[in-house]
């Protein structure tokens, strides 16, 4: 009787916890739908899944989420889009170091991040990664849903070409070869 007992008294503590935990947990759930403030519309958006961005492609248009850069002027830019959070990034710089010198004549290099100009313009720094300009956006603002991504814009602001990714050599000997041949096509 004695070891029918004690099992039913640790059946009884063991249903305790549970409705314990359960309770806390169900008015964990009701404070934070009901108490807490619902989360501001610039969060929600802020949430944005990358698969919900329109991926740069060719023909798109930058000159409306990079007012200020003068795509005209500069002929054409070869836009590194990276991140100081990012290790392909970093893994990228000999790469980017190589574009700086082989790029073309008439090619600008602008860096494009989501971090501020100073940070980024010191993470390509420690790299020894030079580049001709800065800007700070929001990736997504340009299609750019992973980093690095190279997007080759035409004079016209609108891209020409695309890679993403850490890319491999042979696919570097392209972006140069593309560079070298490229014609400017400013549909």
């Amino acid at each position: 009787m004695e070891n029918h007992a004690s099992s039913f008294k640790a059946l009884d503590i063991a249903a305790n916890i549970a409705t314990i935990l359960v309770s806390l947990l169900l008015s964990l759930v009701l404070v934070r739908q009901f108490l807490l403030p619902p989360p501001s519309p610039a969060s929600r958006q802020s949430r944005t899944p990358p698969s919900a961005v329109t991926p740069a492609a060719r023909g798109s248009d930058l000159r409306k989420s990079l007012p200020g850069v003068n795509w005209e002027k500069n002929g054409r830019t070869l836009v590194l889009a990276i991140s100081t959070q990012c290790h392909f990034c970093t893994d990228s710089a000999p790469f980017f170091k190589r574009l700086r010198k082989e790029v073309p004549a008439g090619t600008k290099l602008l860096a494009v991040l989501p971090q501020p100009a100073a940070e980024g313009r010191q993470y390509l720094t420690n790299l020894g990664v030079e580049v001709d300009d800065i800007e700070q956006t929001t990736l997504n603002a340009i299609g750019v849903r992973g980093t690095p991504t190279l997007l080759l814009v035409a004079g016209s602001g609108k891209v020409s070409d695309v890679w993403e990714g850490r890319l491999e050599p042979n696919q570097q000997d392209q972006v140069l070869a593309t560079l070298r041949n490229y014609k400017p096509s400013n549909k």
